[in-house]
């Protein structure tokens, strides 16, 4: 079989965390034969997997969407690809082979996050998420399956897709798409490999040693995410405070991030949420890094106390995973999704409620029985993540659309240039 995967949105996030973990084990499929659209920015990282091959294309954010939609159906069809494995949440509307959609962004389906925006006076972002849903929940229908990262996504899925029909006044489109099976939205668990992401033992850098030094003393509480709205960065903050009061010694926050213009990848300003640790008073507990290499931020768990989220709106959250792997013990806000992936490795508060995150992180930090306790149901189950799984569990899923008699011609690409 020829797997074609288009990961031109493969450029922060977990989108880049999926296309980082899957190839290494597509790679090591035998008879399986994987070409990869990405930027060239990310052709470095997979010099080594020469069984892959990989159409580097240079394509403006804001043109992508189009870019696919004119340009990909033609390489895929000249380099007679089996199927099309789409990565970031658009499906191609006539794609010329059967089409595995990754659906992976609730920020389409969230009704928080819509308010947020307009809570924030963001109404271009709020306009252009709006037609960015329409476009996801068309792609839906475009594709041939689309999976989904965890059951509650699937379920949210489900409802929106299903709710759009409804809503509709044509009662030939309700028809149609009454017609798509059930088993249109499949759940398929991303993974995760732990002695892959502890393999890198490469030093952090002085300057993320210098300022992970500097909290040696106190409780460190860890947030993985570059700067967003969805994750809900002012609820941690407004939690600050009542922390400080509450602990027995000094509290830091460490974050992959910095609250500062210019310093994140996407639209989110960070202006209004610096100002508000400057009127909270709580510039001193954070710890800013900035970005972290993904191959380094093993070391950041194994360093701190407790990981927190108090996202609003989740479809996996692999911080959550990395950290019970690291034996952390986990506070997050209770979204199903969570509970999900944690189960009772975790302690939950509701997802706007400051006085409630301050209070559950007192509670693990004052009890080492807890502590242990979480870190012991965290780690067993982290285990029950891997990356391998889901590979083998896409490619049967690829197989059923192509049936038995697959072809995997070994023809070169042309119209892209494999490196």
């Amino acid at each position: 079989m020829h797997l074609f995967i288009n990961g031109l949105a493969a450029s922060a996030g977990g989108g880049l965390t999926y296309i980082r973990n899957v190839i290494p084990h597509l790679a090591a499929v035998p008879d399986l034969q994987v070409t990869v659209a990405l930027a060239p920015s990310l052709r470095e990282e997979f010099r080594g997997f020469t069984k892959v091959k990989f159409v580097e294309m240079e394509v403006p954010a804001a043109r992508r969407f189009w870019y696919e939609q004119s340009t990909l159906p033609g390489i895929i069809q000249r380099c007679r690809a089996d199927v099309l494995l789409s990565a970031g949440n658009f499906a191609l509307r006539r794609s010329p082979v059967p089409q595995i959609l990754l659906s992976r962004n609730s920020i389409y389906t969230s009704s928080d996050f819509y308010r947020d925006l307009l809570a924030r006076r963001e109404y271009r972002m709020w306009l252009d998420t709006r037609l960015r849903g329409a476009l996801a929940k068309r792609s839906i229908d475009w594709a041939t399956v689309t999976v989904a990262p965890s059951e509650p996504f699937a379920a949210e899925l489900r409802r929106w897709t299903h709710a759009g029909v409804q809503g509709q006044a044509s009662e030939r489109a309700k028809n149609r798409v009454a017609k798509i099976p059930e088993d249109k939205i499949r759940v398929i668990h991303h993974g995760f490999d732990r002695d892959e992401f502890i393999r890198d033992s490469t030093p952090l850098s002085a300057e993320l040693e210098n300022k992970l030094k500097a909290a040696e003393s106190s409780l460190k509480l860890l947030f993985v995410s570059h700067y967003n709205y969805y994750r809900n960065f002012e609820t941690l903050f407004r939690a600050l405070p009542l922390l400080r009061d509450r602990c027995g010694r000094p509290v830091k926050l460490v974050l992959t991030c910095k609250l500062a213009a210019g310093e994140n990848p996407g639209a989110y300003r960070t202006e209004a949420a610096a100002g508000l640790v400057r009127e909270l008073g709580v510039s001193d507990m954070l710890i800013e890094l900035g970005s972290v290499p993904y191959s380094q931020l093993h070391q950041l768990y194994r360093r701190a106390d407790i990981y927190v989220t108090p996202a609003y709106t989740e479809t996996f959250a692999h911080p959550l995973v990395e950290a019970m792997a690291s034996g952390l013990p986990v506070v997050a806000s209770d979204l199903p999704v969570h509970r999900e992936m944690c189960g009772d490795a975790a302690h939950y508060f509701p997802r706007f409620s400051a006085e409630a995150l301050a209070e559950r992180v007192a509670e693990v930090a004052s009890s080492a029985d807890l502590r242990k306790q979480l870190s012991t149901r965290g780690a067993e189950r982290a285990a029950t993540f891997s990356w391998k799984k889901h590979v083998e569990e896409l490619l049967v899923l690829a197989h059923s659309l192509v049936g038995p008699e697959t072809v995997a011609p070994g023809t070169e690409v042309s119209g892209g240039e494999p490196a």
